[in-house]
């Protein structure tokens, strides 16, 4: 891996309304991790949005120079985590790991295919890359860009697994080995337009009120009311 400069300088402050003056002043916060503490910096983000272009996986080797500073202290470190606004997807933070030239590192390392797959060509099948980033150790400067998996003999139904993979000399692959990382699906089935057939007109008919039927009890009540009422026989004086 290609080692690249970073200049960065040191700053006591911390905090939120800190980290919002010095974005305005067009650098952003950064923390370098020792092993041991953790050392509060500043680094200019276009540097760091320079490096990153165009870089494949997620580790970047730095030599790092401390401005101002008698001779730099140049520093061996690779970057951790770039944060960046979800909405403006402007560099808010940056995370250092200073490192040992002689000591072995884990980190996050791309994928790549190569080759178009049997499959895709005469079955006309998709190819799915399942895993993008593989977990490697390494020394800082064996740290491959890359890490090239072949899949032009997957079929459909075919698994290329991470124990098919070769890594560099120097690297080796912390993933599981069964882990699959593409495959070849079966082609998508053509969407059939549904050919709905006209729905016939539904004619509805007027509703017709019918006269409700009373109850059992409340007809034999109405006739009694038809009934004209005998006169009432005046009762005898009592004797």
């Amino acid at each position: 891996m290609a080692m690249q400069e970073l200049m960065i300088k040191r700053r006591d402050a911390t905090g939120k309304e800190v980290a919002k003056r010095l974005r305005r002043a067009g650098v952003v916060p950064a923390i370098l991790y020792d092993g041991r503490k953790a050392e509060t910096v500043t680094v200019d983000p276009k540097a760091v949005l320079r490096m990153i272009h165009g870089h494949e996986g997620t580790t970047q080797l730095l030599t790092l120079k401390f401005d101002g500073e008698p001779g730099n202290g140049a520093r061996l470190a690779i970057i951790r985590e770039l944060q960046f606004d979800p909405v403006t997807e402007q560099l808010l933070h940056v995370d250092l790991q200073e490192v040992a030239v002689d000591r072995a590192i884990t980190v996050q390392v791309s994928v790549r295919p190569v080759g178009e797959a049997a499959g895709v060509r005469e079955q006309k099948g998709i190819l799915n890359l399942v895993l993008h980033e593989l977990s490697v150790s390494c020394l800082p400067t064996a740290i491959p860009q890359r890490i090239d998996a072949d899949v032009s003999a997957l079929m459909i139904g075919d698994v290329l697994t991470v124990a098919d993979l070769r890594a560099p000399e120097g690297v080796r692959i912390l993933n599981d080995p069964g882990q699959a990382v593409a495959t070849v699906a079966p082609p998508m089935a053509e969407e059939v337009a549904a050919v709905v057939a006209p729905t016939a007109a539904v004619v509805t008919e007027p509703e017709v009120l019918t006269e409700r039927k009373p109850k059992e009890g409340e007809e034999a009540a109405a006739e009694e009311g038809k009934r004209p009422k005998r006169p009432e026989r005046p009762e005898k004086a009592e004797k």
